[in-house]
């Protein structure tokens, strides 16, 4: 089959371009407002940008109807900092009642009944209970247009400048994934996980230059 994405003449029962591009890791963001309200919501359009140093990147659709920036973007780029907390199967629950469209002034980590805990260098708080947590200050940002005036995307780039690790998901030196189970977004009302791992070291010419960045250590100068 073949669709124009601008026509949506796919012919199916649901938009399947959510489920080509998968699966997408989940920023759990939070922030503070400039009136010190936290804001927890989680974002499938997210990702690692670059290694050294270290840049993440969210983006969000404006609100519905109302054309205004979601308060995770709005908060960001207002303070110029936001906190990515990982998002595991464990606490899958909170993450689903925090993705809720709720007015500006409810916190959400009290709505899912989450505990939070200060930074050491920015001032938005981070997830008690997540794992793994990215301490970020706010580095750009962009918008896309979309197909209508209150569709406009809105993609943020942080720098990350602390990173939190619970000692108990660190195996043999590693992150260890199988006990974190980090939950990834699919299409539709569909999440995975990861509950394997396999690994394939490089192969070819230059493998010495190809192990350098794939295995871990930035190669400083």
């Amino acid at each position: 089959m073949f669709y124009e994405p601008a026509k949506n003449n796919h012919g199916l029962p649901f938009n399947p371009y959510k489920s080509i591009v998968v699966p997408r890791p989940i920023g759990w963001i939070s922030t503070v407002s400039r009136g010190g309200i936290v804001n927890l919501a989680p974002y499938s359009q997210f990702n690692n940008l670059a290694y050294d140093p270290p840049y993440v990147m969210f983006a969000a659709n404006s609100v519905h109807r109302s054309g205004r920036r979601k308060d995770s973007v709005r908060n960001a780029t207002d303070t110029g900092e936001f906190v990515v907390n990982m998002a595991t199967y464990e606490l899958r629950n909170a993450i689903n009642v925090t993705a809720q469209s709720l007015a500006a002034h409810v916190d959400e980590a009290a709505l899912a009944g989450l505990e939070m805990l200060p930074c050491r260098i920015v001032e938005a708080p981070r997830v008690a209970a997540s794992p793994v947590h990215l301490e970020c200050k706010f580095h750009c940002s962009l918008a896309l247009p979309g197909a209508a005036f209150d569709q406009v995307h809105h993609v943020v780039i942080g720098r990350v400048v602390g990173v939190h690790i619970r000692d108990d998901v660190i195996t043999d030196g590693k992150l260890d994934v199988l006990k974190i189970r980090p939950l990834a977004r699919l299409g539709y009302f569909d999440y995975t996980t990861i509950d394997s791992v396999f690994a394939m070291p490089p192969i070819g010419p230059n493998l010495e230059a190809r192990e350098a960045g794939l295995e871990g250590r930035p190669a400083r100068r």
